[in-house]
């Protein structure tokens, strides 16, 4: 694990949960230049299909067609991930290595507890990350700003991101998890209540999209209030 700086580092439990729930802003922020990774916190051997090293695999490619610049996985316990102190230092240490700007993690309210684990443990691990006395290496570093991704959740947005000409390369990205999302009539649906995902996320980003006037968009929660400076340099319409 080398130190790189990055600019937005996003959080999630499983490979392939980033790609899904906000691929397009990921990809956006490449397109914007800015230094991006994804930090996984397990290796995804307990899912119902696949196992760890075909996963691996899929999310290289899907890192590939994000263009993202860094991806690491810390080989916590599949269905068995625990806020715990060891955990969120594992996860201060990759933010003192990376030192982004901008962290993204899970909406901390999920029906999968691994997702809503992943949230706690990585707030938790950006506010050690800044401490001092913590028993890791590297140089204490916060990041300015955490939000969370709350696609697919029926929470009202603080935000929403245009991301329609980024969202034919998210599907892209998703595609790679072949071993997730390619339908066979013997196993059953990975990711209820949709039959198939890409359907899913068609549905679900053009609602997103609709509620800002683009054709598709992903939604993100962030707890503190905006400061604006300039209220009439705010974006969109009211009427």
């Amino acid at each position: 694990m080398d130190n790189i700086k990055l600019d937005v580092l996003a959080i999630a439990a499983h490979r392939d949960d980033t790609e899904i729930v906000c691929g397009g802003t990921i990809i956006k922020f490449v397109d914007l230049d800015y230094a991006v990774g994804i930090l996984d916190l397990t290796a995804g051997e307990s899912g119902s299909r696949g196992d760890a090293d075909s996963r691996a695999d899929e999310a290289e490619c899907a890192g590939q067609v994000m263009g993202i610049k860094y991806r690491h996985n810390l080989e916590l316990p599949d269905a068995g991930l625990y806020d715990t102190q060891e955990n969120a230092l594992k996860v201060a240490e990759v933010i003192r290595r990376t030192k982004p700007e901008l962290v993204i993690l899970p909406y901390w309210e999920q029906r999968h507890p691994d997702h809503s684990t992943a949230s706690q443990i990585g707030y938790r691990g950006c506010f050690l990350a800044g401490l001092g006395k913590m028993p890791i290496g590297g140089e204490p570093y916060r990041p300015r700003k955490i939000i969370y991704s709350s696609s697919f959740h029926d929470v009202p947005p603080t935000f929403v991101v245009d991301i329609s000409e980024q969202f034919q390369r998210k599907c892209e990205a998703v595609a790679c998890y072949k071993t997730q999302f390619e339908e066979k009539p013997d196993q059953r649906e990975v990711y209820p209540p949709a039959r198939n995902i890409f359907d899913y996320m068609e549905i679900r980003n053009r609602q997103y999209g609709y509620m800002i006037g683009v054709r598709y968009a992903e939604c993100f929660i962030q707890k503190e209030k905006f400061s604006v400076d300039d209220p009439l340099k705010l974006a969109g319409k009211s009427i």
